[in-house]
């Protein structure tokens, strides 16, 4: 039973986001134990510590791309930090933050590998784009800016644009009821996509993963995992910036389907989002987290599967 070596790299920022709070996620689940429960799975972390911090601050009640350049900035630094880490022989476990930060992650990985695509498991399809929104909040418009239908600064991170072609994506538990960050008509119109909504993911959590990473190893030479944690029903484990109840799927659930996207043999990053301490002052949430997500990622990296 073998790893990867890890290079861990905390991304304090909640800039890109609704309000502060997941800017304390790297911390607190550094306290709650996450590092030593990799490595007591068997995963030799390096942890890096904090590339940077910084807090939400409120907009133009206008702005249809709030905070932008602190976003860009944020995610300009993390595309960096992976491409150096992935030059050093490491897997970088960036552990946010919002989910602006995934564009970064995707960006450095693709400086390695231009063909580097993206399993994206979240509780939203995060379509929304400036011109679309009803928040102007950047962290539900991340795969639109990925996929070129978002015009800012933020689509042109990485070496093309659009930075992911439809094959390259697999949207894995999203809520079709959602209004701002999901879009019938963007996913009529890229039939490519990979795609399993929620209650696909709720009735076969395993397959959807397997049936994910098998398309997109077909059209990839290496594979970035997001984590978001709002793809759990909040029902189940309230921890999620933006809470989902009654929709995602279960914790249990979401640990099968990481663990087994973690094992993809290309894999090149993984990224988890989302989380805000301040929501569980007990910490029992946050411990359960820990337990799920780094057995998860700890199974994944120490049982690769065979490449096809």
């Amino acid at each position: 039973m073998t790893s990867r070596r890890v290079g861990l790299i905390g991304v304090a920022s909640s800039a890109g986001t609704h309000h502060a709070g997941q800017d304390e996620a790297p911390a607190a689940l550094r306290a709650a134990g996450f590092v030593e429960r990799l490595r007591t799975e068997g995963v030799e972390v390096e942890d890096h510590g904090d590339l940077l911090h910084e807090v939400f601050v409120a907009d133009e009640m206008a702005s249809t791309a709030r905070s932008l350049s602190t976003v860009l900035r944020v995610a300009r630094a993390v595309s960096g930090a992976v491409a150096d880490t992935l030059a050093e022989g490491a897997l970088p476990l960036i552990l946010g933050g919002d989910c602006t930060i995934t564009v970064g992650v995707v960006a450095g990985a693709q400086r390695r590998d231009p063909g580097t695509g993206l399993l994206y498991l979240d509780g939203d399809a995060d379509l929304a784009t400036p011109a679309t929104t009803s928040s102007g909040v950047l962290d539900a418009m991340g795969i639109a800016h990925l996929l070129g239908l978002a015009d800012t600064d933020l689509a042109r991170l990485g070496t093309a644009v659009p930075m992911l072609t439809d094959e390259r994506l697999a949207l894995i538990g999203y809520d079709e009821t959602d209004p701002d960050t999901f879009s019938a008509e963007v996913l009529r119109d890229h039939p490519a996509l990979v795609r399993f909504a929620d209650h696909q993911v709720r009735a076969d959590p395993a397959g959807c993963a397997r049936s994910a990473v098998d398309a997109l190893e077909r059209h990839t030479s290496s594979l970035v995992v997001h984590f978001d944690v709002d793809v759990v029903d909040s029902r189940d484990l309230p921890l999620a910036n933006f809470p989902h109840y009654g929709t995602g799927i279960p914790l249990a659930a979401a640990g099968d389907v990481l663990g087994t996207l973690c094992a993809a043999p290309t894999l090149a990053a993984i990224v988890l989002t989302e989380v805000n301490p301040s929501y569980d002052p007990s910490g029992d949430q946050l411990a359960r987290y820990v337990d799920t997500v780094a057995a998860a990622i700890a199974h994944g990296l120490t049982h690769p599967r065979r490449p096809s």
